[in-house]
């Protein structure tokens, strides 16, 4: 009987880790899944004059003429890697893990984002202009991975939360049954200590 219930326990116990490794994004699913969907068609519109965003991915003749930047590049990179095949994968995987990994990519792109947008508008070295300033896409697919940051790192965050929450409450079950054996193990010394009443 107390193996039977051993091997329920490590069962549960399983289960209980899986559990623990997954999201549940819930409404928010649906906003970064919007959300990978704006990066995609960001790919497709003027980064930069008459480059688009797989001009820069590739860094074709479109983007040598432009004079893209290395932090443009960059930035696509980025947001093809995480904001886009990251994201997907965590939506369909629903791992924790893989979600934290989208996060910290998105997050490290919004600030590549940022300097994308600021060298399209800065003049280079010796005070050259670049050819045209920041295009549509390159400003979407910006907007696009502040969303999806924002809204892996509530999905994250919450997640986080709630393993501590389990931790915790494994702590104290712990705690509890550690006492119980305890008690168990005093008692038969107890009983043969007392004096014999016959």
């Amino acid at each position: 009987m107390s193996d039977a219930f051993d091997e329920f326990e490590d069962d549960l116990r399983k289960a209980e880790q899986k559990v623990a490794g997954e999201i549940d994004p819930g409404a928010r699913a649906v906003v970064v899944a919007s959300a990978v969907l704006v990066a995609i068609l960001s790919m497709v519109l003027p980064h930069t004059g008459s480059a688009n965003g797989f001009d820069v991915l590739t860094f074709s003749s479109a983007a040598a003429n432009e004079r893209v930047t290395v932090t443009s590049r960059v930035f696509v990179y980025l947001l093809v890697v995480f904001g886009i095949a990251m994201s997907m994968l965590a939506l369909v995987t629903r791992r924790w893990a893989v979600a934290w990994v989208a996060l910290a990519g998105s997050a490290v792109s919004v600030v590549a984002g940022m300097l994308a947008v600021w060298s399209r508008n800065t003049p280079g070295v010796d005070g050259i202009e670049p050819p045209h300033s920041a295009g549509f896409g390159l400003l979407l697919g910006w907007f696009a991975m502040m969303v999806i940051t924002f809204h892996w790192s509530r999905v994250v965050w919450a997640r986080t939360s709630h393993q501590l929450a389990l931790e915790e409450q494994r702590r104290l079950e712990a705690k509890i049954t550690e006492e119980r054996a305890l008690e168990l193990q005093r008692r038969p010394a107890d009983v043969r200590r007392e004096p014999d009443h016959e």
